[in-house]
This record gives structure tokens, sequence and C-alpha cells, in this order.
């Protein structure tokens, strides 16, 4: 497998030369600067290439080049957008940047409800907290119907942390579930908007009446528009799976399992359609086993990210070291190299350690935590080639 590094380009505290010298090969990155939905140009795809491989490494992986909001919702401007996307994947494949990851989650990303939950040995991770996303939906966004949602054990919690929660508290919150974990990938919510509630809450009205069933076929529409495009310049396109992968917010997720994962690839059944093999958002759900999804979908996988989660009780989640958790990361190394070799993989959000959290990095995107995983999961690499050598 190559060893990538999720980079945020050239404004991002952490350089390609401290990256070279830990060993990483190749760079996932994207045009940050670009809004949303604006074409790529070859000038600016090739100015950022020749950056990249003037320090030796290879610009591997585009992550991401966003699907619009209307793209998904099917909103009036969608045929312009995927006329402009389908000329982005062009150009990246006129410059040899054949790989491009995305997402086809409504409104939000990935989620989290705390940036820095400490483990024992003053480390921290991100952490999923279902009671304190509950309380987010039901008494700060104040969602129509969101208490069906919910089970009576969950409300009477909610209605605990309501007699406690400070204010500061709940800013908090706003910040991490909206803010500081978007503005970076999908740039909906960015860090100084004013009233991001209420920006949040008119995102997610665009999709009132869109069931998991319409968007599906949003996203089958949008895949068959763009495949002529992959197949021409040969750009796999790979999906990231739903983070956390279950409904949230009453909005419809529909790559969170098995039975999605085999609808898409069969509803636009082409090579360059495939899966970014995410084993972090796929084991936070426990009705997900990494390594069966890895046999079955190897072959349709055109990225890995190497991360795992251990599940706790009450439905929370938490970052969890490559070695444990329920990513099984060395049996998916196993499975990958066997089935598929010679794919792309990056390691994901990283602890915060060794003074990370002072350094204004990205949320998730540490510089010592995720060099730590990389030589954890470097090592299993070894240990899976030495078995396939001998």
């Amino acid at each position: 497998m190559e060893k990538t590094w999720r980079w945020f380009g050239k404004k991002d505290k952490i350089t390609l030369d401290m990256l070279r010298q830990i060993g990483v090969e190749g760079i996932v990155t994207a045009l940050h600067d670009v809004p949303n939905g604006e074409i790529w140009t070859e000038e600016a795809i090739n100015d950022l290439k020749t950056y990249i491989e003037s320090y030796g490494l290879r610009w591997s992986v585009v992550e991401s080049l966003p699907v619009c909001e209307a793209i998904k919702y099917a909103g009036p401007e969608r045929e312009q957008l995927i006329e402009n996307y389908k000329v982005s994947l062009a150009n990246l494949g006129k410059c040899g940047v054949k790989t491009v990851c995305y997402n086809f989650m409504p409104v939000i990303d990935w989620i989290r409800t705390d940036l820095q939950h400490p483990w024992a040995d003053g480390t921290s991770s991100l952490y999923f907290d279902r009671v304190r996303f509950a309380y987010f939906d039901l008494r700060i966004l104040g969602r129509e119907g969101a208490e069906k949602d919910y089970s009576a054990e969950e409300l009477a919690k909610v209605a605990e942390l309501d007699k406690t929660i400070t204010e500061a508290e709940k800013d908090d919150l706003i910040d991490t579930i909206i803010v500081k974990t978007q503005g970076f990938v999908n740039g909906n919510i960015k860090e100084g908007d004013k009233n991001p509630v209420n920006i949040f809450k008119k995102l997610l009205a665009l999709y009132k009446g869109i069931d998991r069933d319409m968007l599906r076929e949003n996203m089958r529409y949008f895949l068959s528009a763009i495949m002529p495009v992959c197949e021409e310049y040969g750009v796999n396109m790979c999906v990231h799976p739903d983070d956390p992968p279950f409904q949230v917010l009453g909005l419809p997720r529909i790559v969170t399992n098995e039975a999605d994962i085999a609808w898409f690839l069969n509803a636009v059944d082409n090579p360059h359609n495939g899966l970014t093999f995410c084993a972090g958002s796929l084991s936070a759900g426990e009705h997900n086993d990494t390594r069966e999804l890895a046999k079955k979908f190897a072959k349709r996988t055109h990225f890995v990210h190497l991360r795992s989660t251990a599940a706790m009780p009450a439905g929370n989640f938490i970052e969890s070291s490559p070695l444990t958790g329920r990513g099984h990361l060395i049996d998916l190394i196993r499975i990958f190299e066997k089935e598929n070799p010679g794919l792309p993989m990056r390691v994901d959000h990283g602890r915060m350690m060794l003074g990370d959290e002072d350094k204004g990095y990205n949320p998730g995107y540490s510089f010592h935590g995720r060099m730590l995983a990389l030589a954890q999961v470097e090592g299993m690499m070894a240990v899976v080639q030495d078995e396939i050598n001998n």
C-alpha cells in the first residue's frame, strides 16, 4: 500500500518537508482555495502538483472535489454544477491526478461532540457522545419531530443535562458539531460566520421531503452523468462512507453498511465508480464488520483510510489506536494486499499529543498523533509483507 497523508495545501502548518522525513510517499489534498462548485483549472492543478513533486512526493488522491448540496438534493443549479464537476474531473485526469475521494452526506460531514476527549496517558482523541448530540439536536437546533429519533432514556438524560450545561458548553458544542469540523471540509459553515445555527437550519430545510430513495436516485444520477468523463480520462471516483454510519438530524444517509455499498456500486456498475474504505467510519457502527466488508468490496476500493474506533455503551464511540478497536486494521491490510495491492492508504484522525493541541491544526489532523499512527500502520504493513514473501 502507498503511504499517503492528508495535507491542506501550502498554508498547512505541517509542511511537505516534514512529511517526506517521516516516510510519507503520496499526498492527499485538494484545491482548498477554490469555492465549492467552481471549476478546477489545469493551471491550478498543475501548480499544486508541481509543488508537491518538488519535494519528491506525488499527488496521489484528491480529497475532496466537493459535491455541492444542490447536486445532492437536485436543486435548480444541479445541471450546471455537474457540468463544472465534469470539467474539473477532466482537468484532473489530463494532469495525471486520477483518484477522487468525495462524499454524498447531506449538509454535515463527519460528526463529533468533543475534539479533545482525554485518555489516561495525557493524549486526547475525537469523541462522539450520543446524549450531547441529542442535546444539540433537541435543545439548540430545536428540530421539529426530533424527539421520535431518541429513546425515552436518552430524552431523560437530555433533560438532566439541560439542568447543568453552561452557556459556554453550549457554544462549544455548536462550534464542535457544525463549525470546526465542517468549515475546512465542505465550506458550508466557516469559523467566523455569524449565527451558525441559523445557517445550519436553512441548510437542513433544503432537504425537507428528501428521503433515502430520493437521495439514492440523486447519487445515481450524478454518478451516471460523470462516468463517461471518468472513463475517458481514467479517473476513479471513490465515495467516503457516512460518518457516523447511521441516520442523523432527520437526514438520510445512504453509505452506512454492506447493503448501501452494494446498492451504489450496482446502481452504476462501472469500475471507475468505487469506494473509499474508511475503516474508522465503518467501524463506528456496531452493525458493520470491517473484515467482511473488505473481503466483499476490495476489488471496488480505490482508496483506504486506516483508522479504528472503539464503540462504547449508549451509542458513543471514540477514535482508538490503530492497534486496537473495531477496525481490525492488520486484517484489512492482509485483505487489501491480497485482493487489490498497491492502493493509496492514509492514517486519519490522530490523537492530540506532545503539544499538537497548541499548533492550530485542523480537528483530527494532528502531526505527532498521525505520525505515531503511521508508524504503527507501517509496522503492520511490514508484518503482512513478510507474510506474503514467506
